[in-house]
């Protein structure tokens, strides 16, 4: 069994206060990417990772699934990594949410999908995203859902910048409170909000608030190659750009490999 795994961007991250569970409460908007790893399930004797010295969750998922269904785990996933590691793009949550789909069909009696989104919340705040299908509004810890309807004729070019590492994810909230960046949630998150509704083609996102966790100057670069909208997504490192038509997403592609690597992608609905 085999199954695509998508990278995603956040279109927007708006982030307020802690919560009583230790979290942040974020307003986020998901976007499916179609650059993918590749999963591969099928049974074994027990529970077997390959392809990905690295990984912790989708081992993590699987054992989380068995014991909610009351079994042993006996799968062996490969993993084939094409999405950057530790880059804000989510692959691990959406290596982990592939292999919990593939993982659940071959139970006597599969989760109901509720359960599924469940035990897929346990494992991150990204994971239940890519259990889902087409651009979603993330909200809580991001982990609760709601789809939205955005256009999907633009295509995205991502740029990890050369010698960029991911600092840990709780350093980077950390920053984001000694800054008190929390200060005026309620009006940031409803400004999110109102800009969301007000979108109807491609280059309306250009109005949804910037991210609140990351920022490069980087982005300037993407939009004086011709994106509509640049930003980082998630905790970084990555940026992103929208442009409107492929042959100038690689042009800018091109132009801006001086600053590391660098992909054109358009967006996907599921996998």
């Amino acid at each position: 069994m085999r199954a695509p795994a998508a990278a995603k961007i956040n279109l927007a991250l708006v982030v307020g206060p802690t919560r009583p569970d230790g979290k942040h409460e974020v307003v986020t908007v998901y976007q499916r990417l179609g650059l993918v790893d590749r999963i591969e399930l099928d049974s074994a004797r027990g529970l077997r990772i390959e392809g990905f010295e690295g990984d912790t969750l989708v081992r993590d998922a699987l054992g989380a699934l068995a014991a909610r269904a009351g079994v042993e785990p006996h799968w062996r996933v490969r993993i084939e990594k094409r999405i950057p590691v530790a880059a804000g793009l989510g692959g691990g949550s959406s290596d982990a949410a592939a292999a919990l789909r593939l993982a659940n069909g071959t139970l006597p009696e599969p989760l109901a999908p509720a359960e599924l989104q469940a035990v897929a919340a346990g494992l991150g705040a990204d994971v239940p995203f890519f259990l889902a299908e087409g651009p979603q509004l993330g909200t809580g810890d991001g982990s609760e859902l709601s789809p939205v309807d955005l256009p999907q004729d633009f295509w995205v070019v991502l740029l990890l910048p050369r010698g960029a590492q991911k600092p840990s994810t709780a350093s980077v909230y950390g920053a984001f409170d000694e800054r008190r960046g929390a200060q005026g949630w309620q009006r940031r998150r409803r400004a999110l909000i109102d800009a969301l509704a007000a979108v109807e083609r491609a280059r309306d996102l250009a109005l949804l608030p910037p991210n609140d966790l990351a920022q490069s100057n980087l982005s300037d670069e993407l939009l004086a190659a011709g994106a509509f909208r640049a930003d980082v997504t998630g905790a970084g490192p990555t940026l992103y750009g929208l442009f409107h038509h492929r042959e100038a997403a690689a042009a800018a592609r091109t132009a801006l490999r001086r600053f590391g690597r660098t992909w054109i992608v358009a967006p996907a609905w599921y996998g």
